[in-house]
């Protein structure tokens, strides 16, 4: 049983891949207990350039956290992002054809499913279908309309669509890595679900994940996801930028962004300089941090006002979509100096540091707690919550199965046959398999075939 309470979050990004065991704490506090981590090298912008490479990179992360954690990987919950991720709005109904009969599941589950069947574009694929508000007959804004009656339900959908040739990249990597695919999420609500509070959610936040190849988006309002949005750029281009504006090598450009660059180009002064040594032998190159800094903003300024673009589109002026818990940065991009100031000063709108510490044991290692682990940190808070769920439908079915089972006269005989009992209720938990699982089914069918 304790190794049922364990799960794995899998983040591949363009930078690095993360791979982070844990399990819960009697505090319901995050506890990891292994991490692996690799350079990412066949990942680019999101998307799996390289199968080979890639493969490599994941059994490269699990297998440093297995020695860390002592424990043996089987499956992950994987993340996913890529600039081919985009978002629709969608509003469907069904008619039900007992009113007389509450609302339960089997009806919500009836009307994501029909939601399912949207035409999507040629190679195109619906990753998830999460309801925001409800209708049922004519009444609005009903946010849980399990228990109610009514003849007519009718929801509003937020719609992630990815292209189907990515996904089954990363599930062939996966599985070539000789894991099992838990489940897919895309990666800004795994990051979200990891560094926002429920507060933020309600009173309307704007969440940015500055990765490596990407800079994702993702909107709350009074709790529920309304936006999100996937942008083809992040820390590597400031990088290119200054391995090109400064004329040195990609290892030495990352080595200044990380140590000495600022998004503020007020704050150096132009007799700041540093020393770079010379290839082979050369004269060493000497670089004003007041450059560097003027580099790093230009375009950082430019990633900022792509995102704010798309907080705009989601109408965040008008009194329905205003932010009022602002922004939250996170990912390995936030960290970049005086981010946060210029931010607020581009947006107009406050800005913090998403920290992924608040849902993690009080003993975990300082490093866990850097915003460039908050998707990882996501990945596994969904695997345990997955798994958590999974613990309590089978404890129901089993309360039903022994039920049905002890009569008193039969008792022995009943007992030796209860295990037996115990595991005829797989279709009942079948019934309860959320949209998400079935996809991610679909996609290991889909992957067995391929082989």
């Amino acid at each position: 049983m304790e190794n049922n309470k364990i799960a794995v979050g899998l983040d591949i990004g363009t930078t690095k891949i993360v791979a982070m065991i844990g399990r819960k704490n009697e505090y319901d506090k995050i506890e990891v207990v292994g991490i692996g981590k690799a350079k990412s090298l066949g990942v680019k912008r999101g998307v799996v350039s390289n199968i080979t490479q890639t493969i490599q990179s994941i059994q490269q992360s699990v297998d440093e956290a297995e020695s860390v954690s002592g424990l043996k990987i089987d499956e992950v919950v994987v993340g996913i992002a890529g600039q081919h991720i985009r978002s629709l709005h969608h509003s469907d109904y069904i008619t039900r054809s007992h009113a007389d009969e509450v609302i339960d599941d089997s009806d919500i589950e009836d009307l994501v499913n029909q939601v399912h069947k949207l035409v999507m574009l040629p190679g195109e694929e619906i990753i998830h279908v999460l309801p925001q508000e409800y209708k049922v007959d004519s009444q609005a804004d009903i946010k849980e309309p399990i228990g109610m009656y009514g003849g007519r339900l009718e929801a509003n959908f937020h719609v992630v669509v990815g292209q189907v040739s990515s996904i089954r990249n990363i599930g062939r990597c996966v599985k070539s890595a000789g894991l099992g695919l838990n489940e897919i999420t895309l990666e800004p609500l795994a990051s979200a679900s990891a560094v926002l509070s429920q507060e933020e959610k309600e009173a309307g936040v704007a969440l940015i994940d500055i990765g490596g190849g990407t800079t994702d988006l993702a909107i709350f309002k009074d709790g529920i996801i309304r936006h999100t949005a996937v942008i083809p750029f992040g820390g590597n281009v400031i990088t290119d930028d200054i391995k090109e504006g400064c004329s040195i090598i990609e290892k030495q450009a990352e080595l200044l962004k990380i140590k000495f660059g600022s998004a503020w180009p007020g704050e150096n002064k132009e007799t700041e300089i540093v020393s770079i040594p010379g290839l082979r032998g050369r004269e060493p190159k000497e670089i004003t941090l007041k450059n560097l800094s003027k580099i790093i903003h230009a375009r950082v300024q430019e990633i900022i006002e792509h995102v704010y673009l798309e907080i705009k589109n989601y109408g965040h002026e008008t009194a329905k979509g205003k932010l009022i818990a602002g922004i939250v940065l996170t990912g390995g991009g936030a960290q970049l100096k005086h981010l946060r100031q210029l931010v607020e000063y581009i947006t107009g709108m406050d800005a913090r540091i998403g920290y992924p510490n608040e849902h993690l044991a009080g003993d975990s290692d300082d490093a866990l707690s850097s915003p460039s682990y908050a998707t990882a940190v996501g990945l596994l808070m969904e695997g345990l919550e997955k798994k958590d769920k999974e613990v309590e439908t089978i404890v129901e079915e089993k309360e039903v199965v022994e039920e049905e089972v002890f009569k008193p006269e039969e008792k022995t005989i009943e007992i030796e046959e209860e295990p037996v009992k115990a595991e005829e209720p797989k279709p009942k938990l079948k019934k309860k398999k959320s949209f998400l699982e079935k996809f991610t089914e679909s996609l290991k069918d889909f992957l067995d075939n391929a082989e």
